[in-house]
This record gives structure tokens, sequence and C-alpha cells, in this order.
């Protein structure tokens, strides 16, 4: 599904998803160690002068700036792949609310307001005996209604 992107673009997403697997592995984690040995073992020949400390620094200050880049367009990536999965399986699962679907677009204070509501159905699941019961968002606002409609009729 490449609709919409440039040659460009293209290009960098392949790279940039190649540099994030290599990353992760042993072969580089040897490689970064091995620049280092290789710099420290150098200090003796340039008499840790301050041109030696400067390639070191230089060197490894690029490289996190371009990683903190690299891993942030990757978490985006796998957290959009994930928000994504868990829509498909809350629009799939009968019973459960599809209010849910697209929640990571709501605001800081509506999330706390929802954090709170599901803080409530785990209260009310703990006091079942029943370990398969279990509350939707649906089905509180169900309950809430009925207990708000038998308050007034009681008034």
């Amino acid at each position: 599904m490449t609709h919409g992107r440039t040659g460009l673009a293209q290009s960098f997403e392949r790279i940039s998803t190649a540099a994030t697997a290599w990353t992760g592995t042993t072969p580089a984690l040897l490689t970064a160690a091995s620049i280092i040995a290789i710099w420290l073992l150098s200090g003796p020949l340039f008499r840790f002068s301050d041109t030696w400390q400067l390639v070191i620094n230089t060197g490894t200050t690029i490289i996190t700036f371009l990683m903190v880049f690299l891993i942030q367009r990757a978490q985006n990536k796998d957290s959009l792949a994930i928000q994504l999965k868990l829509n498909e399986l809350v629009a799939a699962m009968e019973g459960a609310s599809n209010r849910l679907i697209d929640v990571e677009d709501l605001s800081e204070a509506e999330l706390k307001v929802l954090r709170k509501f599901y803080r409530g159905l785990s209260e009310m699941s703990k006091k079942e005996t029943d370990l398969g019961t279990s509350h939707s968002l649906d089905e509180a606002h169900q309950r809430h209604k009925l207990k708000r409609a038998a308050t007034k009729s009681a008034q």
C-alpha cells in the first residue's frame, strides 16, 4: 500500500525500516562496541588530545540525534498498527462499545474521564462472584439509565 507516496518517500521508508531492523541486532551492538574499542585503543596514539575526544563526542551526538527520529518513526508506525488492530477487534466483538474505536484521538481530559469510568467497571467486576461476568460500557450506561429512572419514579 504505497498509494500517494513519492519515490523519495518510499526510498526513505525502506531505508529507515532497514535501519530500524538492523540497529536492534547483535551485529549492530558489536559494531558500536568495536568503534568505541578502536577509539579507546587509539587514545595513546593521539595522546588523548581534544581532537581525539571531539571525534567520539561528535560521532555519538550525530548518531544519537538520528536515532531519536528513527526510533520515534518506528514507534509511531507500531503504535498506529496496534491501534488499527485494536479498532478491528472492538468493531468485530459483539457487545463491545464502538465508541472506543479511535479512542486515541480523544483529548487527555476525555481519556481521564474514560479511565475513571473503567476503574469503576473494574470495581464492579471485583464484586462479582462469577469470574466470567463482564461489564461493557453500554451495559453500564443502560444500568445507569435504569437506576436514574427508578430513582425518579420513587420520588
